[in-house]
C-alpha cells in the first residue's frame, strides 16, 4: 500500500481526534485568542488589527565614521512604519498621527529566532528539577529518557506552550525545535508540540526536525523516522552516529536518503569531538556534494569537534562547510569549548544559535534570550567595537540585521514580513552590549505584546 503524506493541518488534526479521550490539560484545546501573551501589556489597545501604523521608531540608516574609515558611531532616525496584511507596507517620515501607535524611540529589530531548542520535552511551566546525572554517558541519559518520557508526555503540550510564552517576552518570534521520534513516545511527542504550536499560530512561527534521539538503530527508530518524515515536519535529524549507533556511513546514508526521498532538510546533532566527530562531518560533506539538492538546507548542530581542531584544520573545515553550504548551529559558549565561529562566517557558512535545552533533564540552565546568546559570542570573540558589536546581531535574528557590512540600510524594506521587536536601546551594537529590555514584539503583522 502507497504511504500518504499527510499536511501538518491534517496531522495536527487526526492528533486532536486520537486525544480527544485523553485527560485535558490547560493549552491542549486548540487556542481562538492566538496564544497571546496575558503578562505583557498590548501596544495602545491595538491587538488584532490588520493595518495600522507605528510612530516613534527608531531605524539605523548608516555608520559614523572617523577619518580612518573605523566605525565609530550607528546613525539613526525616527519613522512612522505602515503595517498590513502581515507585512511592511510604508516606510515614512515621522508621523504625528494621532491614531498612530506610538513606540517611543525604541528601536525596531528584525525578531529573533531560536534555531535550535527541544519544546516538546521541558520542565519548564511544572515543578523545578535539577540535572539528575546518571552513570553511562549519553546512553544512560537515553535510559533515563526512556523512564520519564511517559510522565513528560502527559503535559507536554502545555509546557511547550509555556516555553514559547518565555522565548517571545524576550524577542523572540520563530524557532527551530528538534521533536524526540522513538519507539518510547513513537509520535506522541510531534503530535503534543505540534498542538501547541497550532494553539500559537498567530503569535509564533515554527520548522520541526524529526530528531532521532534514542539513536537511529540503537534503538528501533527507523520505522518512526519513516512516518515522521511522511508528515510536514522540515528536517531530517541525527545523533551522534558513531557512539549511538555504532556506524557513521550506515546512519547517514539512511538520513540523507530519507531526507531526499521526502524532500527534507538535514540538521544533525554532533557532539563528539573526536576523530569519528571529523570523520562524520567530513562524510555528510561528500554526501551533500553528491546531493546539490541538499545544499543550503543542511545543518550540523553543535559540532565541537570544529572547536578541538588545530586552527589550519579549522580553516580548511570552515572553507568545505561554506563550498557545501552546511551551516552551523552552536550552543554559545559550551563549558571550555570555543566554536571556531568568526573563521565559519568569514568562509561563508550560515551560523545560527539557539537555547537548546531549557530547565529539562539534560540542562537546567536558559534564558529563554537569544540576544543573551549574541551578546555572550560577542565577549567571548572581543567583538567589542561598534561594528563587531553590530555584525554579532545576526545570530540573535539568525538573518538580516538593518545595516550591511558597508553600512548600507538593508532592513526593513516595504514587502518584508512584519515581524519585528522594538527594544530599549539607541542602536545594535548597545542592545547586543547591554542584553537591552524587550519593549514589544510583531509576528507576521500581529502585536504579540
Amino acid at each position: 500500500m502507497k504511504p500518504i503524506a499527510l499536511t501538518r493541518k491534517e496531522f495536527i488534526r487526526n492528533s486532536a481526534l486520537a486525544l480527544a479521550g485523553a485527560t485535558l490539560i490547560p493549552g491542549m484545546l486548540l487556542a481562538e485568542d492566538g496564544g497571546q501573551l496575558a503578562h505583557h501589556q498590548v501596544l495602545d489597545g491595538h491587538q488584532g488589527k490588520k493595518s495600522y501604523t507605528l510612530k516613534n521608531v527608531l531605524l539605523e540608516t548608516g555608520f559614523e565614521y572617523d577619518g580612518n574609515g573605523n566605525v565609530i558611531a550607528t546613525k539613526t532616525g525616527l519613522f512612522s512604519i505602515q503595517i498590513e496584511a502581515g507585512k511592511i507596507k510604508k516606510i515614512s517620515a515621522n508621523s504625528t498621527d494621532a491614531n498612530a501607535i506610538d513606540a517611543k524611540g525604541r528601536l525596531m529589530l528584525p525578531s529573533f529566532r531560536d534555531m535550535h531548542i527541544h519544546l516538546d520535552k521541558t520542565f519548564y511551566g511544572d515543578k523545578w528539577q535539577a540535572v539528575r546525572r546518571g552513570a553511562g554517558g549519553v546512553k544512560g541519559m537515553i535510559a533515563l529518557e526512556q523512564q520519564i518520557l511517559p510522565e513528560l508526555l502527559k503535559n507536554s503540550t502545555y509546557k511547550a506552550e509555556k516555553l514559547i510564552e518565555l522565548l517571545q517576552s524576550k524577542g523572540t518570534a520563530f524557532a527551530r525545535s528538534h521533536v524526540n521520534i522513538e519507539p518510547t513516545s513513537k509520535l506522541d511527542s510531534l503530535r503534543h508540540l505540534q498542538l501547541a504550536l497550532e494553539n500559537k499560530k498567530n503569535s509564533f512561527g515554527a520548522e520541526l526536525v524529526a530528531f532521532p534521539q534514542h539513536g537511529v538503530y540503537y534503538t528501533d527508530t527507523v520505522p518512526y523516522l519513516k512516518e515522521a518524515a511522511k508528515t510536514n515536519i522540515d528536517f531530517i535529524g541525527g545523533v551522534d552516529p558513531f557512539s549511538i549507533d555504532g556506524a557513521i556511513e550506515k546512519t547517514m546514508d539512511f538520513t540523507v536518503q530519507l531526507a531526499l526521498d521526502h524532500n527534507k532538510g538535514i540538521d544533525i546533532h554532533l557532539h563528539e569531538s573526536g576523530e569519528s566527530g571529523l570523520k562524520t562531518v567530513e562524510y555528510l560533506i561528500k554526501k551533500v556534494n553528491e546531493n546539490p539538492a541538499l545544499k543550503g538546507k543542511t545543518y550540523l548542530s553543535h559540532c565541537f569537534v570544529l572547536g578541538r581542531l588545530e586552527k589550519a584544520k579549522q580553516q580548511e573545515m570552515a572553507e568545505k562547510l561554506g563550498a557545501a553550504q552546511i551551516g552551523i548551529v552552536s550552543t554559545i559558549p559550551f563549558a571550555g569549548l570555543i566554536m571556531p565561529i568568526p573563521t565559519l562566517m568569514e568562509n561563508n557558512v550560515t551560523v545560527m544559535t539557539g537555547n537548546d535545552s531549557i530547565v529539562d533533564h539534560w540542562n537546567t540552565f536558559g534564558t529563554g534570550s537569544v540576544l543573551q546568546k549574541a551578546s555572550m559570542a560577542a565577549q567571548v570573540y572581543g567583538q567589542v567595537t561598534e561594528y563587531g558589536l553590530s555584525r554579532m546581531l545576526k545570530l540573535a535574528t539568525a538573518g538580516p540585521i538593518p545595516l550591511d557590512d558597508k553600512g548600507k540600510q538593508q532592513w526593513p524594506k516595504p514587502g518584508d514580513d512584519a515581524n519585528i521587536v522594538l527594544i530599549d536601546a539607541s542602536c545594535s551594537a548597545e542592545a547586543i552590549s547591554r542584553i537591552s529590555p524587550v519593549g514589544s514584539l510583531i509576528y507576521q503583522g500581529n502585536i504579540v505584546y
